[in-house]
């Protein structure tokens, strides 16, 4: 795992590319897509570590964002196209607080069109990059908190934490049609993602000024520093074959859990084997790590 500072103007897909030539390794993934005008924390995934992409998805995520008042785009973000402006009045911080402990809870957010959703197998930013806007269902989104950071109308600085598939432009949208101003994203940085934190990840100058994987390599975290929110579970050596062969193992006591939790699954010796599924006495295998350990070569006679 790498925790990277994403700079401005850049895909997650094109940070990903560029450490792969840097690090050389043929895998590599990322935890998490920032748009392209967004900044902060993108955790890369290297090598067998890309298997926990699904876990990375699901980790809760922090953002700092400035809402610009008085303007809504098609994109709603100021890169896209102006819809409509407004005057934005004299707002007290009170009423804007209001406003956005409506968002906090379980929401139902429509995603915007300019994003990565699939509708009728294709992108839907591809289609509204043709004109194209169509319906939206209405998702389940988990807003943790939102605090108001500071007020300089017609800009708010918000703090923002939330699960998966929150989009903080579509809150800037909705925050501006709840204030009667219209509203988009003006700027967004990512602060954290789980355990990832942007005071210690790695600049994007550094990534962008490293001639070779040297500098980076020794800043590498193991892969189970993603799921430190899981519980741990070390198995005694007999079921450790069990395990890795994809085979539940029963456990004496084990974790406090309940079925179905996820478990980070490591061998006698402390090694990082994968994650486990509790069922029951048992735990069944849901992701392995380094399954099949490397072998000796032999060579034809």
């Amino acid at each position: 795992m790498l925790a990277v500072d994403k700079g401005a103007g850049l895909t997650s897909f094109q940070v990903v590319a560029h450490l792969r030539r840097l690090l050389r390794v043929p895998k590599m993934g990322h935890g998490g897509t920032l748009d392209p005008g967004a900044t902060g924390v993108l955790p890369i995934l290297i090598g067998e570590a890309t298997k926990l992409t699904p876990y990375l998805v699901d980790l809760d995520k922090e953002y700092l964002a400035t809402v610009r008042l008085g303007v809504a785009t098609d994109t709603q973000d100021l890169t896209g196209t102006t819809l409509e402006t407004r005057v934005v009045p004299a707002l007290e911080r009170s009423h804007v607080e209001r406003c956005l402990r409506g968002f906090v809870g379980l929401i139902r957010q429509v995603p915007p069109m300019y994003s990565a959703l699939h509708h009728a197998g294709q992108r839907l930013y591809e289609l509204a990059r043709q004109g194209l806007d169509v319906e939206r269902q209405p998702r389940e989104v988990m807003v943790h908190a939102i605090a108001l950071e500071s007020m300089a109308l017609p800009d708010l600085v918000i703090r923002v934490r939330c699960g998966k598939g929150f989009y903080v432009r579509t809150l800037a949208a909705d925050l501006g049609t709840a204030l009667g101003t219209g509203g988009s994203l003006a700027s967004l940085q990512r602060t954290r993602v789980g355990p990832y934190r942007l005071e210690t990840a790695v600049p994007w100058e550094a990534v962008r000024e490293a001639r070779d994987g040297g500098l980076l390599w020794p800043q590498l975290l193991p892969p189970d520093s993603a799921l430190m929110g899981m519980p741990e579970l070390r198995l005694a050596e007999a079921p450790v074959r069990a395990f890795l062969h994809g085979q539940a193992v029963a456990v004496e006591g084990g974790a406090d859990t309940a079925g179905g939790a996820l478990l980070r699954v490591y061998g006698p010796d402390g090694a990082f084997l994968g994650i486990g599924s509790r069922r029951g006495p048992s735990v069944k295998p849901d992701r392995l790590l380094h399954a099949d350990p490397p072998r000796a070569r032999v060579l034809p006679a």
